[in-house]
């Protein structure tokens, strides 16, 4: 069965099945050609994986721009749980950028800063692997309402799986705290969603979890996921 097949077949068969049912899953069909992609917002993923998929490969993208947090929540997920963080940078560092296209890209043209910082180094990071799992959630965002347990990752040629899709942010806390899972301090501080620093703000009580990312732009999207 190809690729494409397997995924789709698993998004149907599997949209009821446990976060650790589908990891088991995804582990079991494509072995070591599986990775789990984290922005270090907490360590959730990783923590459900080293349980039921233990060194699996974590694949974080230093972007150059992360809170000093985020940074310190990848450390502590690395020696913490078992599992195996590789850090991805981009092809340029963000002095080499400045030089190349000027300062604070990120301001003047968000979505080329992402696709130079996130988007190609992931897509170079996962070129050894076939299958790779990320923490997308549909009560996240509009834009994710739709997102398949497992699925076709056409732009990437691979299967894309989504453990955590169904679950919704009560259920997160749950298992946050009954497993004394490590989270990102600034989840804690106004920041439910958390990317680079100079595109991440603070997020009133009761608006869009997602709504600091980017803010005052016509972005919702690193490029990563769509």
């Amino acid at each position: 069965m190809e690729l494409q097949q397997i995924a789709e077949q698993a998004g149907h068969d599997l949209e009821t099945a446990s976060a650790q049912d589908v990891l088991r899953w995804a582990t079991s069909t494509f072995g070591d050609r599986f990775a789990i992609a984290s922005s270090m917002g907490d360590g959730l993923l990783a923590h459900l994986a080293a349980s039921v998929v233990p060194g699996v490969d974590i694949l974080f993208l230093d972007t150059g721009y992360h809170f000093a947090e985020t940074i310190g929540t990848r450390d502590a997920v690395a020696s913490s749980y078992d599992v195996n963080v590789r850090t991805v940078l981009p092809l340029l560092t963000v002095a080499q950028q400045d030089a190349e296209h000027g300062a604070e890209l990120w301001n003047r043209d968000p979505t080329s800063c992402c696709a130079m910082r996130k988007v190609e180094p992931l897509a170079r990071a996962l070129e050894p692997y076939v299958a790779w799992a990320s923490g997308v959630r549909r009560d996240e965002a509009v834009t994710r309402l739709e997102t398949p347990v497992v699925e076709w990752d056409a732009k990437r040629g691979k299967v894309k799986v989504n453990p955590l899709a169904t679950w919704t942010q009560a259920e997160v806390h749950a298992y946050v705290e009954k497993h004394g899972v490590l989270v990102n301090p600034l989840a804690y501080d106004g920041y439910p969603s958390i990317g680079c620093a100079p595109c991440t703000h603070r997020v009133a009580p009761g608006e869009d979890p997602r709504s600091g990312r980017w803010s005052g732009q016509a972005k919702t999207e690193c490029g990563i996921h769509v």
